[in-house]
């Protein structure tokens, strides 16, 4: 059964760790995820990007999938799943479609109308149980189309969506989606720290988890920051595990080409992944 990120972030908040986010794009990717976390007896969230829906069919195959697979591995563990980045239809798309947290990214609207559609969705949640995610400050970088200049968030703002009722709080402190460069200047913590001070208890998130240096996120979990979200970083290791498999002929030989056979080396290289983040946000035996 699916719930809302609200208990499980708000425990991670108060107990110095944090839950991870990982992006699914297919099935195997949904599996390896899942089996993980109740390996390690973690809460865990589900997230999917606008894009992943629509390549999954839609957002109603995508919850359909993700509930029956939890049935099947008979999966204990809290699990949430998440809209991604979500627009203001798609976020009416994933309410119906039985999502059971949504984050609606109104970073790149003018303020006011981010407030006024934020405060719109906080109601929607609360009527359907639902867990809802707000930004304030855009992340850099690109993920399925959304675009950030990665400008860090004004705490004021960030109070202000805070104090609206919103269950996470996604604030922009220099994050970057996809790989950093290399003259990236790290995170802003002075931003992070004035925007703790101003929400108090809301669980604040952390996007681009992906090539964030251990130190970071640990001071960054250390400050309030209670769900991180990775996505890149299980891409690159199910391509570098897909890419070994079939260069050293391994398709060629037997059935190797069996999409199951195929596709099984990316899929355990994303477990030890999602482990190893699991492992680094401190979220494992708090399910």
């Amino acid at each position: 059964m699916l719930v809302n990120a609200k208990d499980m972030l708000q425990k991670a908040k108060a107990g110095k760790y944090a839950v991870g986010q990982f992006n699914i794009n297919n099935l195997e990717w949904t599996k390896a995820v899942l089996l993980t976390a109740e390996e390690l007896k973690s809460p865990v969230i589900l997230g999917v990007s606008e894009g992943a829906g629509k390549y999954m069919t839609g957002y109603k195959t995508v919850a359909a999938m993700v509930k029956a697979m939890m049935e099947e591995l008979n999966i204990t563990v809290p699990v949430a799943l998440h809209l991604d980045h979500g627009s203001y239809e798609g976020c009416y798309k994933c309410v119906e479609a039985g999502f059971s947290s949504i984050m609606f990214d109104g970073s790149h609207l003018p303020f006011e109308e981010n407030v006024a559609k934020t405060k719109e969705l906080i109601q929607v949640c609360a009527e359907k149980g639902m867990s809802l995610e707000a930004e304030v400050g855009s992340i850099g970088g690109e993920e399925d189309g959304v675009v950030g200049m990665g400008e860090c968030a004004d705490p004021e703002e960030c109070k202000k969506i805070a104090d609206l009722g919103v269950t996470m709080l996604a604030a922009g402190i220099g994050n970057i989606h996809g790989v950093y460069p290399e003259n990236w200047k790290g995170l802003s913590f002075e931003t992070l720290e004035a925007i703790s001070k101003l929400t108090g208890d809301m669980p604040l998130v952390l996007h681009g988890g992906t090539g964030i240096p251990e130190d970071m996120i640990k001071k960054a979990i250390s400050m309030g920051v209670a769900k991180i979200n990775v996505n890149t970083e299980c891409q690159l290791s199910f391509a570098a595990a897909t890419r070994e498999y079939i260069e050293a002929g391994k398709d060629q030989k037997g059935k190797g080409y069996d999409p199951r056979k195929l596709l099984l080396p990316g899929t355990e290289a994303i477990k030890a992944t999602v482990k190893e983040k699991m492992e680094l946000f401190g979220s494992v035996g708090k399910a």
